[in-house]
């Protein structure tokens, strides 16, 4: 049984009239007839009888119009609920992060939201190729993605708040001829051997714009997803690699140093996906607004 159907009954057993229930509803009459129709048709016992010029309930009818008040009480406690639930800002939310985002924001964001009593947030790492972020945003409110700008963009099922454009440097051993450079060309790296992610992620699909730019493949000989792995792999000379300017920059004594390219813009776009759904709850909202204070100030 539908609800507006129901409502209709019930109109009708407290008003008197059909004509009445039309004007109370800001309807048809000829609507309100069709609905209750289909009741009685749903309930399969009459639920209306003519008296006079006026249609009156059976006791079937008043039965069944106690029934829908009971009904429309009830969604009544639900919405009130939902409402409850929605503005309260101190419910827990789930914030999902690849490992270099997790790192250089997760410690941030919890400080900023436990110093103003801000809403509880539940962290999770979730390194996954670009294709599985979105599928994410079943388990979490809230997930910290990227994206090469040629990728294909997020799907129309998921909200996405943009957080920033993050260039990838090229990150070479402290002595390497580049190192003390301003900037580096393409042609100056073409010939390197080059560490970088596993096929299907982000930073993997980064070095593939280089080797687009190059005009050739470049000579990957080692394939590593964690930036401090591979930063300790580039300290050693033994090969040259793309790192995060931001979120993932060598700090001082890993040997490493970062070189920005000069003809080519290399880097990844930073989003926060969500379900359209979730950005009705307070909580989620000001998570993520603290979140985008932190992005911006990193």
């Amino acid at each position: 049984m539908e609800l507006r159907q129901l409502a209709v009954l019930r109109e009708l057993g407290e008003r008197g009239s059909v004509a009445a229930v039309a004007r109370a509803l800001h309807v048809s009459s000829s609507a309100v007839s069709q609905k209750l129709t289909a009741l009685q048709r749903r309930a399969g016992v009459p639920l209306t009888e003519k008296r006079g010029r006026v249609l009156g309930l059976t006791p079937a009818g008043v039965a069944l119009a106690g029934a829908a008040a009971e009904v429309s009480t009830a969604m009544a406690r639900a919405d009130e609920a939902v409402a409850r639930f929605q503005n309260d800002a101190g419910l827990p939310v789930t914030v999902s992060a690849f490992h270099s985002a997790g790192l250089a924001w997760f410690a941030p964001l919890l400080n900023r939201l436990q110093e103003r009593g801000g809403s509880t947030v539940v962290c999770g790492d979730e390194d996954v190729p670009r294709e599985r972020f979105a599928g994410l945003v079943a388990d979490y409110d809230l997930v910290i993605a990227h994206r090469v700008p040629h990728d294909p963009h997020w799907p129309n099922t998921v909200a996405i708040t943009p957080l920033l454009f993050e260039p990838l440097d090229v990150a070479v051993p402290v002595g390497h001829p580049l190192a003390e450079r301003a900037s580096v060309t393409v042609d100056d790296i073409r010939q390197e051997p080059w560490v970088t992610g596993h096929v299907g992620f982000p930073l993997a699909e980064a070095v593939n714009v280089v080797a687009a730019a190059a005009g050739q493949p470049l000579r990957i000989v080692h394939r590593i997803n964690e930036f401090f792995v591979a930063t300790s792999v580039v300290a050693t000379g033994a090969a040259i690699a793309l790192l995060p300017r931001y979120t993932m920059a060598p700090r001082e004594g890993d040997g490493v140093v970062l070189v920005p390219f000069r003809d080519l813009r290399v880097g990844r776009q930073i989003d926060v996906l969500s379900r359209p759904e979730a950005l009705a709850r307070a909580s989620v909202r000001q998570v993520l607004a603290e979140l985008v204070v932190v992005a911006e100030r990193r």
